[in-house]
């Protein structure tokens, strides 16, 4: 899928999607659902239909039910890959450590 409108293009599997009722009217409204893509079917559909087999993510980008869902390609959005969250629901940082350098002046140090 690319990353601005994919259009009619098939999602791959690891694929990050927004559901909402662009897809299909049943994902409408509070309804709408982030979906990561296990994999695609190859049975046949209506054109520009494609039933998914997936994840659906909770707020802390967990997947919280295996789902399959038929929507419309045209209508399926890619979305931003959440940010990884720690028990008490704060970002957590990934590759910061306390043994890295921090320079606050405007000048790079030189090892």
């Amino acid at each position: 899928m690319s990353t601005s409108d994919p259009g009619d293009r098939v999602p791959s599997p690891g694929d990050l999607l927004l559901v909402d009722g662009r897809a299909s009217v049943q994902f409408a409204g509070d309804r709408a659902l982030r979906f990561r893509v296990v994999s695609v079917s190859r049975q046949p559909t209506y054109p520009g239909w494609v039933w998914l087999t997936g994840y659906v993510l909770n707020r802390r980008g967990e997947a919280a039910a295996r789902r399959e869902v038929y929507v419309q390609l045209a209508g399926l959005r890619r979305h931003p890959a959440p940010r990884p969250v720690n028990a008490s629901g704060d970002p957590v940082l990934r590759g910061v450590t306390t043994a890295d350098p921090v320079s606050a002046g405007g000048r790079a140090r030189r090892p």
